[in-house]
């Protein structure tokens, strides 16, 4: 999938599809379907990452459609995922815009839309074959906002959310489309002679696993993204073909740094571009690396490049030296740095056990903080080292918990369908923000490559909301990842596509 496709790629088209942009993206062209008697068009700002889509057209129902269409080729399965609204008070109730898929160009072709209208009504709209008529499941969630198609095997799939909040689901098994389709973007005005406007954000368009992909042994690309908590804005700053992981924001705003392929690697959000972090015989770094509170040191989990197995915890100058080994005993996995300097904060399995543990950050003797049955894992202090916040499966299923940082007066703060993992402390202190994996996921287990929630909610406590829709998991937000002043998060999202 290339994000960063230039006005060349739009030179390569061929006579025969009107109303074609300059500049579209994602996607290989934009054309209108069925007979307009205005044309539409489709714009791609590439610094926002923003589509604005415009068109005319008639319907989209009946035995055949008229509507503008930004669209791609795909085969096999596939995610499609955005965030739009209608510009404008509109013209017509039934205005329509959202994810659609097709056999062909042609205005009567089978079809499958994620369709959400002016009025607010949305459905799984679907054409089993050419002319047929247009049959549809509405949903009832009323004009949403966060849009997902989804074809898995021949099953299609909507989900949809005002922004916020958790999906809301539908599906259709019975619509056997062609392996190869059409899958876009599109807007249709409900008039003919209106044209009408919709703008679209954090689109993606996401190809998952193999069914049959073996954890850690297989990858599929990554992106990393960043996310403007206040509008729920994502942009993708950079792509690659192999598995980033655990990007955490360095004090002075200016760089990324991210594990991949077992070195740490620093990006420059001034050059866009990684280099590796010196970490010495350190070369099966794990994604678990955390910047002490100035910013000078970072504190690393894994082994040397000949060891058999293990993971032990390490300090290194931020800028990359020869680490120093912390913990004498394995496996010792590191998540936190307490705001003084002092203490290192890592989850570690001694007497067959996972537990939280606390070490001098200059080497010495492990003190346990938690003991009970179950996995204790993700500790991070807060920034004014009163609390140590962590998730646990102590009440069943995994959920954030918090304690005082001598490890007592454990007290829970989720208690949901949901396993959820890392609490991450914004460094104002105000918000934290986690990853929620659906209870069909073992509580003890943060796999790759999963449909997740991020949520953010207050750091006492409180319902949580959904921030950001996502294809990861396992390393999508494993570290601290907050940007220095509060306003910003930073991720890794999934797919098997990825163009650099």
């Amino acid at each position: 999938m290339n994000i960063l496709k230039t006005v060349a790629c739009a030179m390569l088209l061929t006579a025969g599809y009107p109303a074609i942009s300059q500049n579209t993206g994602i996607f290989d062209r934009s054309t209108d379907v069925g007979v307009a008697s205005h044309k539409g068009n489709t714009t791609y700002d590439t610094a926002s990452q923003v589509y604005e889509l415009s068109g005319a057209g008639n319907n989209i129902w009946f035995g055949s459609d008229e509507f503008h269409y930004a669209w791609k080729k795909m085969k096999g399965d596939f995610i499609l995922q955005s965030r739009g609204v209608l510009l404008g008070k509109g013209t017509e109730l039934h205005r329509k815009f959202g994810w659609m898929v097709r056999n062909t160009l042609d205005s009567s072709s089978a079809t499958v839309a994620a369709t959400v209208h002016g009025d607010g009504l949305t459905s799984l709209q679907y054409r089993k074959t050419a002319h047929a008529d247009m049959e549809e499941i509405q949903s009832v969630i009323k004009g949403p906002d966060v849009i997902q198609l989804e074809r898995k095997g021949n099953r299609y799939i909507m989900s949809v959310a005002h922004s916020g909040e958790p999906f809301t689901v539908e599906q259709i098994a019975d619509v056997n489309l062609n392996d190869e389709l059409y899958v876009g973007l599109f807007i249709c005005s409900h008039n003919k002679n209106v044209v009408e406007k919709v703008r679209y954000n954090n689109v993606r368009i996401i190809v998952p696993a193999k069914e049959n992909f073996v954890p850690y042994r297989d990858y599929i690309g990554s992106h990393i993204e960043v996310m403007d908590m206040s509008s729920g804005h994502r942009k993708i700053v950079y792509s690659d073909k192999t598995s980033l992981q655990a990007p955490n924001w360095t004090k002075d705003s200016k760089s990324l740094i991210y594990n991949s392929k077992g070195l740490l690697y620093r990006f420059d959000f001034g050059t866009k571009s990684p280099v590796v972090i010196n970490t010495g015989v350190v070369k099966d770094n794990n994604n678990d690396h955390v910047l002490s509170f100035d910013g000078k040191m970072l504190g690393l989990s894994g082994t040397e490049s000949d060891a058999q197995d293990g993971s032990f915890v390490y300090t290194v100058p931020s800028t990359g030296a020869i680490p120093k080994q912390i913990t004498p005993l394995s496996p010792s996995y590191l998540h936190g740095w307490s705001p003084d300097g002092k203490y290192l904060l890592y989850t570690a399995r001694r007497n067959n056990d996972f537990d939280i543990y606390r070490i001098p950050a200059g080497g010495g003797k492990e003190e346990q903080l938690t003991n009970t049955a179950g996995l204790d894992d993700g500790s991070e202090y807060s920034p004014d080292g009163k609390y140590i916040y962590f998730n646990s499966t102590r009440s069943g299923t995994m959920q954030l918990w918090r304690m005082h940082a001598d490890g007592s007066q454990p007290e829970q703060l989720t208690a949901d369908e949901y396993n959820n993992w890392f609490p991450h402390i914004s460094p104002d202190g105000k918000w934290i923000v986690f990853i929620s994996f659906s209870k069909d996921v073992p509580p003890d287990d943060h796999p790759f490559y999963k449909q997740v929630y991020l949520r953010l909610m207050p750091v006492s406590g409180g319902k949580p909301k959904v921030i950001a829709y996502v294809y990861g998991g396992q390393a999508t937000i494993n570290t601290p990842s907050w940007s220095p002043d509060s306003r910003k998060i930073a991720f890794v999202s999934n797919s098997d596509d990825i163009i650099p």
